[in-house]
């Protein structure tokens, strides 16, 4: 997965304290068996000397080479069933527990060149972590609630709201849960208050769950920090665009929002051309029609939009007001 040099920084640093506890928690516990049971240190000394012999006797030629090797066996393997049962007798199981922290890397994080799962489920949940500070815990699918939305028939539609936004849901329920890395691009459009942003965070939420990295910005900080790596570049905003340009998923919220200029334009339409000629997913919301975003950036950027997005129209009332009225 794709994540972000400043998830996977934190994800290490959690790995390092890990396995620095864990090493902590070994060795206290190697102490208080040796100061109870001198008999094991002992052995530990002899076992240490065991695998000397051991190296010796695989130099040594012909059978009296194998003979040496295959006594130096049977003595280790006495030496470890009796300090198994000294501390068996002793201590609670865990005491015997001394494997690293991660058996498949040993707590490094790496197996070779390649991230071990240890590190990977900890960038997740350091991906998790960075997408709560950005939205509340109850904007989950499971809380999106149809009941605000008419049952009664749009002309304009042909359709009910509610079963419109039934499609949508059942629509962006499936992307997050079956997402790729090929999964496509949504475009949520539609009035203010109609469930856009919730159902963003919601398809956050998820596809992070799955281990993917995801970047989530509304449209106003995400201009904001293209705009400072542009023209006031350094170690922190080179992070940013890395993180927005390399994410798996890229999440832009409430779209035309953000203050109008060239710059913004200009960076949007680079944003758009990299990540759809990378093929990385985004999800965008805009109150704006897709005749509205043509005048507002550009006939390019909207046809962009139409020709590489699945539309997904919001509809119904401001659920904001309908939550005063009740």
């Amino acid at each position: 997965m794709a994540y972000s040099s400043d998830v996977v920084r934190r994800a290490r640093r959690a790995l390092e304290s890990k396995r620095a506890d864990h090493e902590s928690k070994q060795q206290a516990r190697q102490q208080e068996i040796y100061a109870k049971l001198p008999r094991v240190r002992e052995i530990d000394k002899q076992l240490r000397a065991s695998m000397v012999q051991a190296v010796q006797a695989s130099f040594a030629k012909g059978e009296d080479g194998k003979e040496a090797l295959s006594l130096v066996r049977q003595a280790n393997l006495a030496l470890q069933a009796e300090r198994k049962d000294l501390i068996s007798a002793a201590f609670p199981p865990e005491y015997l527990d001394e494997q690293p922290l991660c058996p498949l890397c040993g707590g490094t994080g790496y197996v070779g060149s390649t991230m071990c799962r240890c590190l990977t489920e900890l960038c997740r949940q350091e991906q998790k972590k960075e997408l709560s500070l950005l939205a509340s815990d109850d904007q989950c699918f499971r809380n999106f609630r149809l009941d605000y939305y008419s049952e009664e028939t749009d002309p304009k539609y042909g359709a009910s709201p509610r079963d419109i936004m039934t499609r949508i849901l059942e629509i962006c329920r499936k992307y997050a849960g079956s997402f790729t890395r090929n999964s496509g691009n949504l475009l949520f459009n539609g009035g203010t208050g109609l469930g856009k942003t919730m159902l963003s965070a919601s398809v956050a939420r998820e596809v992070a769950e799955q281990g993917y990295s995801v970047a989530y910005e509304t449209a106003a900080h995400l201009f904001a920090k293209l705009e400072k790596d542009r023209f006031h570049p350094d170690e922190d905003s080179a992070r940013e665009v890395a993180k927005l340009t390399g994410c798996d998923l890229l999440i832009v919220d409430d779209l035309g929002t953000e203050l109008p200029g060239n710059f913004v334009t200009a960076a949007l339409y680079t944003l758009l051309n990299d990540r759809l000629l990378s093929g990385k997913p985004m999800l965008i919301s805009t109150n704006l029609s897709m005749e509205e975003l043509g005048q507002r950036y550009s006939p390019q950027i909207a046809s962009r939009l139409q020709g590489s997005f699945q539309l997904l129209p919001f509809v119904g009332e401001d659920i904001r007001v309908l939550k005063n009225r009740l």
